[in-house]
Order: structure tokens, then C-alpha cells, then sequence
């Protein structure tokens, strides 16, 4: 009868153990993305045309460049759990759930998801870019990322335009440190029915795929998801190699035409690449 008490204890005791752990988990956490901008394994550092500090890469047509400047836009961001269900993260409101990355700035090569559910995470989906149906200066919708991407020391609106810029890359190539300066973002065409409306003219929105190096697990833990984004892609793509002249006005490509090259090799071309120059770099739980 002892040894059968006892047993009985020792059950009761486990139970309250497990039923305290499983308490003690929170029904969810925050996961951190963090950015890390490179060509090829270096971390890129920014520099004026002479500056000796700067990163320097050389395409595989041999083109010598660095950036000045550096920013993109995420947003549209979605984590996949082991179950293959998908948690979208404030994907309808650029307020709660869009960034600009600015190499220029340490707090803007992180950005935290909050209130994510708990779970094993294996995947994740996101924007580079606005998508068509928020891509519009909408102060009154979303008055906190129109300000961010607005401000003088981001300037991610375009001038002629109602959209956002996507990428904004200003930089130097060749010998002679001629000007580079390469901006993406969705346009608008006039109408070729003759309507008065404008139609949809070059979509410079893309949807990058990753999978996780090991899973992300939120809850007892708050996950930091380390993204890489290798610059090399830019020219030396995996759908495009690019030459930068002059005559080809690709060194100013602010629009249309050229624009398409430079972003199907950053943000891939949606059918054989949905990756672009992004991968994982490393997941920490």
C-alpha cells in the first residue's frame, strides 16, 4: 500500500509539473528580422565616390562598384508553421506591418513582429515593395509609414508619382567613380483603350519565399530571423547580367524599361526565382 501511495504521488507530481510547464508558455512572443545587407559574405559599409572605406564589389562583367546609399521596402509578411498554416502579419496595413531598411542606420536593419503565435516556424513569405492595392501615398490610412518613407533622410515617395519606391540604390562604378543611381517601384501607364483611367504599367512588386535553416520556435523563446540580402544580385543576377553605360542609361534607372532587369534579379522573376537576392542567413531561438 506504501509503494502504491507513493507511486500515486509521483504521478500527481509529474502532472502539476507538465500542467505548469505547458502554463508558463506564452500563447505568443515577438520574432525579430534582422537585415543583413552584403555582397557575396561582406557586410556592406557606405561611402562617398574617394571614400576608402566603402565596400567594393566587382560584377561578373568585371564592373567595380559601391553604394552611397541604401533602402528597401518589406512589407506583406507572412510566417509558415511546421502545419504549413499561414500567419499573415498586419499584411493590410503598411503602419503595423511595413519597414524601410536603411543600411545608413543600425535601428533600421531590424524590425520586430510582435504577438506572434506560438508555434515551430519553417518558412517565410514577404514583400519587396508595397503591393499594387496599398501601393498609394495614403496619409489618412497609414500616417506613420507615409512619414517614415517620406522623411528627408529616406525619400522613398516618388515625385512624379502616387507610389512608393521599393529600392532606392545611389552609389559609383568604374575607374572614373561615375554616378549611380537605381530606384525601383511599381508604375502607371495611360490607358492603351483610351480610357481615363491610368492601367498598370511596370510591377516592380515581388514575393520572396525562404525557408528557414532550422525552425523558428515562438513561445517559451522570441526568435531572431537573420535575412541576407546580397547586393551582388544587382548586376549579376540569377536571371540577368547587367553592364552599366550610359548609352544604356541603366546607371540612372529610375522607370520603366531597364527597371524590370535590376528587379527581377533582386526580387526574382516570381516564376523560376521567388528568392532574389534574400536567404537565411541564420535562425536564433
Amino acid at each position: 500500500m506504501k509503494n502504491l501511495n507513493k507511486y500515486l504521488l509521483l504521478s500527481i507530481i509529474s502532472l502539476s509539473i507538465i500542467s505548469c510547464s505547458e502554463d508558463s508558455i506564452p500563447v505568443a512572443n515577438d520574432v525579430t528580422l534582422a537585415f543583413n545587407n552584403t555582397f557575396g559574405e561582406t557586410t556592406i559599409v557606405l561611402g562617398a565616390a574617394t571614400s576608402a572605406d566603402a565596400t567594393v564589389n566587382t560584377s561578373t562583367e568585371e564592373q567595380v562598384h559601391h553604394f552611397e546609399e541604401l533602402k528597401y521596402v518589406i512589407s506583406n509578411i507572412r510566417l509558415i508553421n511546421s502545419e504549413g498554416i499561414e500567419f499573415p502579419y498586419n499584411t493590410q496595413n503598411l503602419d503595423e506591418g511595413a519597414t524601410v531598411v536603411n543600411q545608413a542606420k543600425t535601428a533600421r536593419l531590424q524590425y520586430v513582429l510582435n504577438d506572434i503565435p506560438t508555434a515551430d516556424y519553417t518558412q517565410i513569405k514577404f514583400g519587396l515593395g508595397v503591393k499594387t492595392d496599398l501601393n498609394t501615398l495614403n496619409e489618412e490610412s497609414f500616417p506613420n509609414f507615409y512619414a517614415e518613407a517620406g522623411a528627408n533622410d529616406t525619400q522613398m515617395h516618388w515625385e512624379w508619382g502616387t507610389g512608393y519606391r521599393f529600392t532606392k540604390v545611389e552609389g559609383f562604378y568604374g575607374a572614373d567613380n561615375a554616378e549611380l543611381s537605381i530606384h525601383t517601384g511599381s508604375t502607371l501607364d495611360e490607358d492603351p483603350n483610351g480610357g481615363e483611367e491610368y492601367v498598370q504599367g511596370v510591377n516592380a512588386y515581388r514575393d520572396i519565399t525562404l525557408d528557414l535553416t532550422t525552425n523558428a520556435k515562438v513561445g517559451s523563446s522570441s526568435p531572431k530571423i537573420t535575412i541576407k540580402a546580397d547586393f551582388n544580385a544587382l548586376l549579376s543576377g540569377a536571371t540577368n547580367t547587367i553592364v552599366l553605360s550610359s548609352s544604356n542609361a541603366i546607371p540612372s534607372t529610375h522607370h520603366a524599361g531597364n527597371m524590370v532587369l535590376i528587379v527581377d534579379n533582386i526580387g526574382g522573376n516570381g516564376d523560376t526565382d521567388i528568392k532574389g537576392m534574400f536567404s537565411i542567413e541564420s535562425v536564433e531561438n
